[in-house]
This record gives structure tokens, C-alpha cells and sequence, in this order.
């Protein structure tokens, strides 16, 4: 009995450190509507600069404690520095679109960080005076377990304490309610931003520098927490920080005593939780109505086709890339495999997003799924190259059809959180199922039939089927299914009312995705010969989400700049010292300059030059 209640308790302490990343994050995006990727850098920067801190007040009670609060105050600064530089000014852009503009402060921090405190992972003093072990009902526990304990329920008394007694505290909730009401009776909301943004870096910093004493200082902190931190915001319900401390408790206790029953579970254990709250409770525990904002705008112009000299245009790259193989080495062919599969898997997520309006944080898996189903037919079922890519887009359709049936009863960022749910359920049975999926070791010598194994022929076959698959996309997007889609898009009540079955339609538009998606992963299986657990990462849906955004959303070129963009500029930057710097720094210079995306950049400037000329 003594062991469990020994579990019981180190389960309470990591819901403590969860607690206090997931409330600022929550107090962020209730506020703020921003999907803040750069909460874990925070969190991660905190525990390096309470690192620094501590050691040079060693063995001081007082000291380690100073240090401890005046990192989570510096993290503080840091992001009100940022909020003033960058976010601000992309506040009037699609609100997801300021989730690249985050994701481009993460890269920035990790070369950041490394160059000052370099690439090992340090080791941080015990916090004195909380050093040593006490037993309780037999069992050891250590001292500063205890303290954390304390420290979570004293944070949330603290934060409750200040929403409700305090002038601040009332507006931040009443911005979390309605933030346009807010603003409609006079309160500077600029100045409110500001503050939230403050205290929610704080708190994430609060949290890393509280680690130390419990685990290694490294630079795989930011991305190791995010993930978690955001199922225990939606769990609690997003804006709800009462919400994220029973979240927080909830996962923690639960891992606790799950790695002792089924160690296995504990990698996706947060994602099964977080999926069966939202089926059932569509909100969150303590969300309510409305709190899921966060999904793309209605655009200011639809869709529209090609107009005759943007068809000529289209048509004459399409010849330049066709023509290419005959012209450049065979590296470029591979490279340009390679840009096609990015283009063919941001067209279908976008078709998801743009078209459909569905937000998806884990379109990888349908990718993935569409890699390994390949992959599986020729290894376990002998089937041919051909055979094998017929067989690996339908498993992703299928996979795309179970998941999206639950996905669709969502909206908003609880519908994107519930895609990352399955994309990480899919990813954990990949990595643990080592007999069929060859776990971490993945799936290899899945190369083309000898007929089709030079570079050059094998770049017409991903030719054929990826521009095939994206004019595909193209023609459904602008077919009754896909104007039916935008309808539901721009107004499900709407729709609705005239008869439309809007999430039979969804649902059937998210299959769709999730075959296109599978194509690009077949392609992408057999231009490598093999297939990884990542292929259905956090980092791929990532990735495809920058190029959606960042080409622009509401354009239907926009995923296809995106993809290419993304992929040559990562092609470029790897080869050079602190390439996630540059890259970042790249990421953020786009989103500043063009806050409706590459696409949506060149429009104006199209329209710039028309005007200037008239």
C-alpha cells in the first residue's frame, strides 16, 4: 500500500510542474486566441536560466529560491518583448497564422539556447534544505516532491486570487469570454495582451526553473512538454486554468500508475485521455461554448479559378518541372521528389483547412499511414511497386474515415487537438509494435521495381501521381462537393437550415484529405526505401502546417508556394551553422511582411503594380 500512495504522491509533484506551464498557456491563448508553440521554449529557458542562477548562489536556501523566481521573472521579460516585436503586430491575421510566427520564435530559441549554453545536458544542484528523503507509510519520497505538491495548489489559489479580486483579473476573464465585447467598452486590449502574455511566460518559466533540482537541463525541454502541455489546456478546457489544474492532475496520476500496469501506454496515455474527454465532452471539463476559437477566418475573397494568364503560368512550370531530369544532376531530381511530395501533402491538408475548414494538428498520420500500408503490402504481402501504391492511399483513406468520424463532431482548435490525438495513438502503436512495424527500426527495402529504379524514372512517376493527386484536389475544391464544403465552412447554421448534411460532408472531405495524404507518404516511401515511426510525427504535422500558412490559406497557390518554399529553404539552411536560427529567422521575416502568407503577399503586389500602372 505504501508503494502506491508513493506513486500516488510523484504523480501530484509532475502535476504540479504540468499544472504551471499548462495555466500560462491557457491564461495566453484565452486571451490572446494565439496557439502558442513558444510556451515550451519559455518553459525551457526558465530551467537554463534558474540553472545559471542557482550555481552561482550554490548552497544557499535563500539563493536557490531568488534564482528560481527572478528566471521565471526574466522569462517574463523575454516574452513581453516578443509579444511587442512580433505578435503584435500579426494580432489582425488569421489566428493560426500566428501559430507559425510561434513556431518560428521555437527555432530561434533552440540555436539561441545552444550557443549559450551549449549542446549537453546539464545537471542542476538539489534545491537545499529539500535534499534529502522522508519516509511515508515506509516509503521513501523525496522532500522536494513534497514542496512541489504545495507549490501547484498555492500557484492556483494565486491566480484565482487575481482574476477575482482584483480590476485585471476581471478583464482578463472577460476577454477570455468575449474579447471583442472587451474592447467595445474601451479597455486597451494591446495593454491587456501584454500583461496575459507576461504572466503566462512566467509561469511557463516558473515551471522549467522548478525543474532542475528533479531532471536534466536540456534542449529537447521546450518540445518534450509542449505536446503535453496543450492535451491538459484541452482537457481542462481552453482559457480555464481551474480546468488545466485538474487536467494536470488527472494525466499525471493516471501515468503514474499506468507505467507500473502497462509501461507501453505511457507515451500516448495524454492523447487516449484528452480523446475520450472530447468525445464526450466536446469542450473540455470546465470549456465552454465558443472557447475553441482558433480556427482560419472566413477569407476576404473566395476562392476563385485561374484566370487565363495564371493558367499559362501553371502551365509553363509544370513544363519547367517536367523538363527538369533532362536538364540538372540527378540530386535535383531527388530534391524535386521530394518538393512534390511536400506540395501534394500541404495541398491535402489545406483542402482540409482552406475548403473545409477543419484545423488538423496531425494530417502526418494519414501521411504515414499511407507510407507504412506501402510499405507492409511489400513486405509482408509480396505485392508489387504498383500494387502497393494503390493499396497504400486506401489504408490512410481508411484510417482518414474511423478518426474523422469522431474529428468532425469538433470544432476549432478542440477539433485540430483531437487529429493531433490520433495522429500521436497511430505514431505510439507504430513505434511499439516492433513485430509488423519494426518499431523504431521502421521498414526497409522498400525500393521501386527495378523498371522504375533510376532517379529520373522514378521522378516521372512521383510526377505523374503527385501533380495528378494536387490537380485532383483543385478540381473536387471547385466541384458541388467542395462549394458545399466552403458553405459549411463559412456558415454550418447556415447550411444546415437549407438541408446540408454538414458532417456527412466533413467527414467525407476528411477521408479525402487522408487518401491524398496517404499518396504523398507512398511516394515518399518508395523515393527513400524505407519508412520511420516519424513519418507521423508532431514534426511532419508541423511541417505541413507552415507550408499551408505560410503560402496562405485562403489561396488555393498558397499551399503550393508554401511547400516549395519550406523545403528549398530547409534544403539550404540545414547545410549551415545554427540553421534553426536562420530558418526561424526567415519564418518570422515572411509572417512580419506577409501576414496573409506568400500567396497572399504576391496579390498585393500584383494589385500594387496594376495600380500603379492605371
Amino acid at each position: 500500500m505504501g508503494f502506491y500512495f508513493a506513486q500516488l504522491l510523484t504523480g501530484l509533484a509532475n502535476a504540479s510542474s504540468l499544472f504551471l506551464i499548462a495555466s500560462g498557456l491557457s491564461i495566453i491563448f484565452g486571451v490572446t486566441r494565439i496557439v502558442n508553440f513558444a510556451h515550451g521554449s519559455f518553459y525551457m529557458v526558465g530551467a537554463y536560466l534558474a540553472y545559471t542562477l542557482v550555481t552561482l548562489w550554490s548552497g544557499s536556501i535563500l539563493g536557490f529560491w531568488v534564482s528560481v523566481i527572478l528566471a521565471a521573472m526574466i522569462v517574463g521579460v523575454i516574452g513581453l518583448i516578443i509579444e511587442l516585436t512580433i505578435l503584435r503586430r500579426i494580432y489582425h491575421a488569421p489566428e493560426l497564422f500566428q501559430l507559425v510566427a510561434t513556431f518560428g520564435v521555437v527555432l530561434i530559441f533552440q540555436d539561441g539556447t545552444l550557443a549559450i549554453w551549449g549542446a549537453e545536458d546539464l545537471l542542476g544542484p538539489r534545491a537545499p534544505g529539500l535534499d534529502s528523503a522522508v519516509r511515508i507509510m515506509g516509503e521513501p519520497i523525496p522532500e522536494y516532491d513534497l514542496a512541489l505538491i504545495a507549490i501547484g495548489p498555492v500557484v492556483l489559489l494565486a491566480i484565482w486570487l487575481l482574476f477575482h479580486k482584483t480590476r485585471w483579473g476581471v478583464l482578463v476573464r472577460a476577454a477570455t469570454q468575449d474579447r471583442e465585447m472587451v474592447g467595445a467598452l474601451g479597455v486597451n486590449q494591446a495593454w491587456l495582451f501584454s500583461a496575459a502574455f507576461v504572466l503566462g511566460s512566467f509561469l511557463a518559466g516558473l515551471g522549467g526553473a522548478l525543474q532542475i533540482p528533479r531532471e536534466a537541463v536540456s534542449l529537447q525541454m521546450d518540445l518534450s512538454i509542449i505536446g503535453e502541455a496543450f492535451v491538459v489546456v484541452v482537457i481542462g478546457g481552453m482559457g480555464s486554468v481551474s480546468g488545466a489544474f485538474v487536467a494536470a492532475v488527472l494525466i499525471s496520476v493516471l501515468n503514474a500508475f499506468a507505467i507500473l500496469i502497462f509501461p507501453q501506454i505511457s507515451i500516448v496515455l495524454p492523447f487516449i485521455i484528452m480523446a475520450i474527454v472530447l468525445i464526450f465532452r466536446p469542450h473540455g471539463l470546465f470549456g465552454k461554448p465558443g472557447s475553441e476559437k482558433g480556427a482560419p477566418e472566413e477569407p476576404d475573397q473566395p476562392l476563385a479559378l485561374m484566370d487565363q494568364k495564371s493558367a499559362m503560368v501553371l502551365m509553363a512550370a509544370l513544363l519547367v518541372l517536367a523538363l527538369s531530369p533532362l536538364l540538372t544532376a540527378d540530386f535535383t531530381s531527388v530534391l524535386m521528389v521530394d518538393v512534390m511530395v511536400a506540395t501534394l501533402f500541404a495541398v491535402s491538408l489545406h483542402f482540409m483547412m482552406g475548403v473545409g475548414g477543419m484545423v488538423s494538428f496531425g494530417h502526418a498520420a494519414y501521411f504515414g499511414v499511407g507510407a507504412y500500408g506501402a510499405a507492409m503490402a511489400v513486405k509482408f504481402l509480396g505485392l508489387g511497386m504498383i500494387s502497393a501504391m494503390l493499396f497504400g492511399p486506401v489504408c490512410a483513406a481508411m484510417a482518414a474515415l474511423f478518426f474523422g468520424w469522431f474529428c468532425v463532431r469538433l470544432s476549432g482548435v478542440y477539433l485540430a487537438m483531437l487529429t493531433l490525438a490520433a495522429a500521436q495513438i497511430l505514431w505510439g502503436v507504430t513505434f511499439q509494435w516492433q513485430r509488423f512495424t519494426g518499431g523504431d527500426d521502421g521498414i526497409l527495402g522498400v525500393w521501386p521495381a527495378k523498371w522504375a529504379s533510376s532517379d529520373k524514372v522514378y521522378f516521372y512517376i512521383a510526377f505523374v501521381l503527385c501533380v495528378g493527386g494536387i490537380l485532383a484536389l483543385r478540381r473536387v475544391a471547385f466541384s458541388p462537393f467542395g462549394y458545399i464544403l466552403r458553405g459549411i465552412r463559412d456558415s454550418q447554421t447556415r447550411a444546415e437550415s437549407i438541408g446540408i448534411d454538414t458532417r456527412f460532408h466533413q467527414w467525407m472531405g476528411f477521408v479525402l484529405a487522408g487518401g491524398f495524404a496517404g499518396l504523398a507518404g507512398v511516394v515518399f516511401a518508395f523515393s527513400k526505401g524505407s519508412v520511420f515511426p516519424d513519418s507521423l510525427g508532431i514534426a511532419l504535422s508541423i511541417d505541413g502546417l507552415i507550408m499551408v500558412l505560410l503560402g496562405g490559406i485562403h489561396a488555393l497557390a498558397g499551399p503550393i508556394l508554401g511547400a516549395g518554399a519550406f523545403v528549398l529553404i530547409e534544403d539550404w539552411v540545414t547545410r549551415l551553422d545554427y540553421w534553426r536560427f536562420i530558418f526561424g529567422a526567415i519564418i518570422l521575416i515572411v509572417v512580419l511582411v506577409a501576414p496573409d502568407g506568400i500567396a497572399g503577399g504576391i496579390q498585393r503586389l500584383l494589385r500594387g503594380l496594376k495600380g500603379g500602372r492605371a
